[in-house]
């Protein structure tokens, strides 16, 4: 079983900056493989960033946020970061990390709901 909280979230004004963290518990890992997902109210769920096995030497990122969001990860610590800058009001949604459940491809473009481990999402408001 694969256990994600994440935290972070919060309300910021435009053009601010936030940190999200995803706490990955599991007794085994099939793939870590880790993709930070965002949903916004009548909207579907969006993959915006996406970071495989390794140091973190390769990131994947949605157009909507390259530039701007950075996923990074701490492999002592078993967590996965969404360092988030220059956020627009657009940004406004529930953001959920993702442990991939395969055990063979790639990280990198988002695959099917069911094929990730979902932590619970934590709320993230940018409006003045």
């Amino acid at each position: 079983q694969v256990h994600l909280v994440e935290s972070g979230g919060g309300s910021v004004q435009p053009g601010g900056t936030l940190r999200l963290s995803c706490v990955v518990s599991a007794d085994k890992l099939t793939s870590r493989c880790m993709v930070w997902f965002r949903q916004a109210p009548g909207k579907q769920r969006e993959g915006v960033a996406g970071i495989p096995d390794g140091d973190g030497e390769f990131t994947y990122y949605s157009d909507s946020v390259k530039g701007r969001f950075t996923i990074s990860r701490d492999n002592a610590n078993n967590t996965a970061y969404l360092q988030m800058n220059s956020l627009k009001p657009e940004d406004t949604a529930v953001y959920y990390c993702a442990n991939g459940r395969w055990s063979f491809g790639g990280c990198w473009p988002p695959r099917r709901y069911e094929d990730y481990y979902w932590g619970q999402g934590t709320q993230v408001t940018v409006s003045s």
